[in-house]
């Protein structure tokens, strides 16, 4: 090498610019400082010679093993969601019931108030973590008030999967809609819009493969598909095999200026339920079971306009958000006594052709008015539509034994109040004038909710 002819050079150089007036001095200070810092220099360039020469030969095989093992460590993201809340509603709030609509009554605990007092809600343990440079897991256990753990998701997704897919499998929050992807803790309200309470159960579950296409355009546009099980409403569990759900959505959106940006989407959902029933009790006071079978289509459009000054929301900003449903159901409606004696209105088994329309939506406002600090307001409304069913029409039941499918036109206003010490903690205030149960049936009810979140938890979605 010329290391050392390049740095006796150097040194000459600084030897020749002192002038003859410096001769003089002591120079061998000076060349014992040249030799430390030659010497110096060519010990560094050696260590990164070693290190190149490491690095480009091949590893010995326990070195392999080694590197193997740290590039697919469990090293996964863990967050624990805490959530609670003190509630009063003016009404028993577990005899809560959505006029003209099944199921009768609210299935989880994420929708209106269902319990009096102070409460725990649906809280989660969350799992996430690549499984290697393919794959990454993802894990989500409700813990539910009643001292139970459910499998919220449980889902494997693909990583570079190339040309803008992704597959997921598994169980998951359905891709439909705006609201469904996400979980209770990142919700505006404390509770579901009656919309997806009447049509989805609060929120449609997927268990099954859900392949997503985001197209290699400016504006962000995606596609998605979806196919598995419906054993969740508004599907049921049919105990057969094959695909009973599917799902078709497409999303698009964008920036309006710097301070603007959108999101639109179209989806669709069918299942075919078989038995999908609730409890009741007819005219004579006896218990049945009336249930539904046949085919169950909802298509809905969505909208979400977000403002924030220059694109900074930490002072201010602005969260509009729209959706609207449409679903048809046809089939077989049938009511069953429940002690198989054959007692009360419906006999042994009665049952008669279904036909049903309904729609609903909701429209709501966000605004942060100052740093931690938000107000806003939800608008609820839904249509039962006229339902036909046939064994009323046919004179075998008479229409007060089927109470549930009365028409009406549920609706609810609700104004609340949040503020968060950080994004991790938030603190909630709503009331809502919940005019659901039926005609003259008014609930006024209150919140105070609490949601905190421990841990590394992923960014959620638009």
């Amino acid at each position: 090498m010329n290391r050392i002819s390049v740095s006796m050079l150097a040194a000459c150089g600084v030897l020749s610019s002192f002038p003859a007036v410096a001769a003089d001095l002591d120079l061998q200070a000076l060349r014992d400082e040249i030799a430390q810092l030659k010497k110096s220099y060519e010990q560094r360039i050696d260590a990164m010679e070693k290190r190149l020469a490491s690095a480009t030969a091949p590893p010995a095989a326990s070195a392999t093993v080694g590197a193997r093992g740290a590039a697919t460590g469990f090293n996964p993201d863990i967050s624990l969601i805490l959530q609670g809340a003190m509630t009063k509603a003016q009404r028993e709030p577990a005899s809560w019931t959505l006029q003209g609509f099944v199921p009768a009554g609210e299935p989880e605990e994420v929708g209106p108030p269902r319990r009096k007092g102070l409460s725990l809600r649906e809280s989660e343990l969350v799992l996430s973590a690549n499984v290697d440079p393919n794959f990454r897991g993802h894990l989500n256990l409700a813990l539910s008030p009643e001292n139970t753990i459910a499998v919220e998701e449980a889902w494997f997704q693909t990583l570079g999967l190339g040309n803008g897919l992704t597959l997921k499998g598994g169980r998951f929050l359905s891709g439909i809609g705006y609201q469904n992807e996400q979980h209770p803790h990142t919700w505006d309200f404390a509770d579901a819009p009656l919309a997806y309470a009447a049509f989805f159960g609060n929120r449609l579950t997927a268990e099954g493969l859900q392949m997503k296409w985001l197209a290699p355009t400016d504006s962000w546009i995606e596609l998605g598909l979806e196919a598995g099980r419906d054993n969740a409403f508004p599907g049921s569990n049919r105990n057969k095999n094959g695909s009973a759900l599917g799902a078709v959505f497409a999303h698009a959106g964008g920036d309006v200026g710097i301070s603007g940006s959108w999101r639109a989407g179209l989806s669709a959902v069918g299942t075919r339920p078989t038995n999908r029933g609730f409890a009741q009790t007819d005219t004579t006071g006896n218990a049945n079971t009336v249930a539904f079978s046949g085919n169950s289509r909802t298509v809905g459009a969505d909208f979400v306009w977000k403002w924030a000054p220059n694109g900074n929301p930490s002072e201010r900003n602005f969260k509009l958000q729209a959706e609207a449903f449409r679903r048809v159901e046809k089939g077989e409606l049938s009511c069953v006594d429940a002690a198989a004696a054959g007692a009360g209105n419906c006999g042994v088994r009665l049952a008669g052709s279904y036909d049903a329309t309904q729609s609903g939506l909701y429209v709501q406002g966000v605004y942060q008015f100052m740093p931690h600090w938000r107000a806003g307001y939800r608008y609820d409304r839904l249509d039962s539509g006229n339902t036909a069913v046939g064994m009323v029409n046919s004179g075998a039941l008479a229409a007060a034994n089927l109470p549930q499918f009365a028409a009406w036109k549920p609706r609810r206003d609700t104004v609340m109040i949040d503020y968060a010490s950080s994004e991790f903690a938030r603190l909630r205030f709503q009331y809502a004038r919940d005019v659901s149960r039926g005609p003259g049936l008014v609930d006024n009810q209150f919140w105070l909710q609490y949601v905190m979140s421990i841990g590394a938890h992923g960014a959620h979605n638009f």
